[in-house]
């Protein structure tokens, strides 16, 4: 399992989160935000032509594939070039998938339980979804004051402007979807992108 990904993320800090149904507008972004210096992003998998996007995006960046939640779906990202995958939520059976492609999964949790029961099973790294909606910066700031060996990446709703407050509290990554990606201004993608990876510098 490659977990130089994993140590990747956690020195580059923003993880951008594409959901595009829309396979062109997907590609587009991508490239937008590779333009901006990202190393590695998600591309979530809406339906069956993502994965020629991930077969394309793959060859200039680091993909994972998103919203896995079956065997057929990790395969096939797999095969399309992913090098990771993540789920909305935390299931054995994607931890043995994992394990047998050979690609880190980052699992999904809500709960300090779930997140707890994540590390358990050896999950590299925990997505804390959905975020905002569960209390924001306060919520992972308590969940690591207990676990402080946890790995987590709040995602879900957070904005641009709040990417740095979660990573002073300990957050190893921060997912950002809408407030950079749904945009059809790629210029300013390009743009914003380089302006948080250089806010994140000065944290």
């Amino acid at each position: 399992m490659n977990k130089n990904l994993i140590k990747l993320l956690s020195e580059e800090k923003l993880y951008p989160i594409i959901r595009q149904k829309d396979a062109s507008k997907a590609e587009d972004i991508a490239n937008a935000l590779i333009e901006g210096g990202i190393k590695i992003l998600e591309i979530n998998v809406e339906n069956a032509k993502m994965y020629e996007v991930i077969s394309k995006i793959s060859k200039k960046a680091d993909v994972c594939a998103g919203s896995i939640i079956t065997t057929w779906q990790a395969t096939a990202a797999f095969e399309s070039g992913a090098k990771m995958f993540s789920s909305p939520i935390f299931q054995i059976n994607m931890v043995k998938i994992s394990k047998n492609i050979g690609v880190p999964f980052i699992a999904g949790a809500t709960t300090a339980t779930e997140a707890y029961n994540a590390w358990k099973s050896r999950i590299p790294l925990i997505k804390i979804f959905p975020t905002t909606a569960l209390g924001g910066v306060r919520y992972i700031e308590d969940i690591l004051r207990q676990m402080p060996f946890l790995k987590v990446m709040p995602m879900g709703n957070i904005k641009n402007d709040e990417i740095n407050d979660y990573i002073k509290a300990g957050a190893t990554a921060v997912g950002i979807g809408r407030d950079l990606c749904d945009c059809s201004n790629l210029e300013k993608i390009t743009k914003q992108t380089k302006k948080i990876l250089e806010s994140i510098k000065q944290v």
